[in-house]
């Protein structure tokens, strides 16, 4: 997309008048389109050091075109060709500038996303975002941003997970071991959801072929990984539980969740994290089962799911790593209480959470230690026997792998929506909206993100009877 036009600037009122003019341009034919692209990449990359050098004016730069004519008229068109430039650009100005494009665009409009990975944008992202362009730090975070949002919105094609290797994935948690002394760092939230969103499209490959899928499915490079090499790349598990504790967006919430799930679930991983780890992250979890709102039911069932294995599998289940157990002992029975200060916070109880405490209360360090006391918790907490044999359901990886919510809503929080932190005095359970521990090897968990947001969440494959 080389266009030679010379320009003599002052000052950057004037740059912005002139990218005004470049956009405003009429444009008939795909000529003119052509012609008015190469002119808008041109300018913009000539002066990208002097009057492009913050995320906002990227942005506003970005958005001169999302919002011209030219874009509005031929909306297709721009956005191939746009497309077909991140696909042969090399330059580090003019990637940045295209790549900024198709996410605000992709933001707005999913088609554009599904137009990218239909073109081959998925493997064109995976050898950007590796090879770094020039050091250039805010266009890898921009990348990665990128990559980011193109799989979430849809199903990766099998012929783009394969092209996954293990040095991918050992190469982004090399990146967060890189800035583990900075939790603040801009690198750490967008490499961290790059990983938690491949490990997603592996379970749903895995979990829930699609029709057109007839070979087997693509081995989960993130958890392969994590399976070998998870001892020295301890600060990405210390950062998904520093996320979940701050995070209200609740398909974030989910893409942890399911990580989690696998990590408990794999007999490789099953220690993965510190013990003081594991502390806090059951802190949270306390915390967000007392905090979610009544619609917030498939959620909830999603957090128990991961409670369960966490408690069984970890090393919390070792006597001298025991950690709340009364306080998770009360808290479940408030969620089958059908009377008193578990129905007022939690509501009526149906069967799927009945069947997913009832599988928790059976973690044997949970359970109280004469038979006699075990039936009467069990008749107390849930109105059924305890089945002692019981474990993780054979369809609860399914679920968890299908449990989806679209990108940007939040989930409603008792503590924030009410102004006051998440409270059940008579149960003696106290949780605040972030909680204040530490994780890992010091990194101090920030405060909570604030978010609204309504929607009642829904798999898009349930599976009657259980979950």
């Amino acid at each position: 997309m080389e266009f030679e036009v010379s320009y003599s600037l002052d000052n950057e009122q004037q740059f912005w008048d002139e990218l005004e003019e470049i956009v405003s341009a009429n444009c008939t034919t795909h000529e003119l389109i052509d012609n008015t692209l190469r002119a808008f990449l041109s300018f913009t990359t000539n002066y990208k050091e002097e009057y492009l050098q913050s995320e906002y004016a990227i942005a506003s730069c970005s958005y001169k075109l999302l919002e011209s004519a030219v874009f509005k008229t031929h909306q297709d068109y721009v956005r191939r060709q746009i497309i077909y430039g991140l696909l042969q650009e090399d330059t580090a100005a003019t990637l940045h500038l295209l790549a900024a494009f198709l996410l605000f665009d992709g933001r707005q409009h999913e088609e554009t996303f599904e137009m990218m990975s239909a073109e081959g944008g998925f493997s064109r992202l995976l050898d950007l975002v590796q090879a770094k362009q020039d050091g250039d730090t805010a266009l890898h975070r921009m990348l990665l941003e990128l990559l980011y949002e193109m799989s979430r919105i849809q199903r990766l094609r099998t012929e783009d997970l394969v092209l996954i290797e293990d040095e991918f994935i050992i190469y982004l948690l090399q990146v967060i071991e890189s800035l583990s002394d900075d939790a603040n760092d801009p690198y750490h939230y967008p490499v961290i959801r790059v990983l938690l969103v491949l490990n997603e499209q592996y379970m749903v490959s895995a979990h829930d072929p699609g029709p057109s899928q007839t070979h087997p499915p693509v081995p989960n490079k993130v958890i392969k990984v994590l399976c070998e090499s998870g001892s020295i790349y301890k600060t990405f598990g210390e950062n998904i539980i520093l996320v979940l504790n701050r995070e209200s967006e609740t398909s974030l919430q989910l893409l942890i969740l399911k990580l989690l799930y696998l990590l408990f679930t794999t007999s490789a991983t099953y220690e993965y994290f510190y013990t003081n780890d594991l502390h806090v992250l059951v802190d949270v979890m306390i915390r967000n089962l007392l905090d979610l709102p009544l619609t917030s039911s498939a959620l909830r069932h999603t957090y128990l799911r991961v409670l369960y294995p966490l408690l069984a599998h970890t090393q919390l289940r070792n006597p001298e790593c025991h950690y709340k157990r009364e306080e998770l002992l009360k808290v479940l029975y408030m969620m089958t209480s059908s009377s008193g200060v578990g129905m007022m916070h939690f509501g009526g109880v149906d069967e799927t959470t009945k069947r997913l405490v009832n599988r928790c209360v059976q973690v044997p360090w949970l359970r109280d230690t004469e038979e006699q006391q075990e039936q009467e918790l069990s008749k107390k907490f849930l109105g059924i026997g305890i089945n002692s044999r019981a474990g993780d359901s054979s369809l609860s990886v399914l679920e968890v792998a299908s449990h989806k919510e679209k990108p940007g809503v939040h989930t409603p929080s008792r503590g924030r929506d009410e102004g006051k932190v998440a409270t059940m005095k008579d149960t003696g359970i106290l949780t605040s909206n972030t909680i204040d521990y530490e994780v890992g090897n010091g990194v101090p968990l920030g405060n909570d993100q604030d978010g609204n947001g309504l929607g009642e969440l829904k798999s898009p494959f349930e599976v009657e009877g259980e979950a």
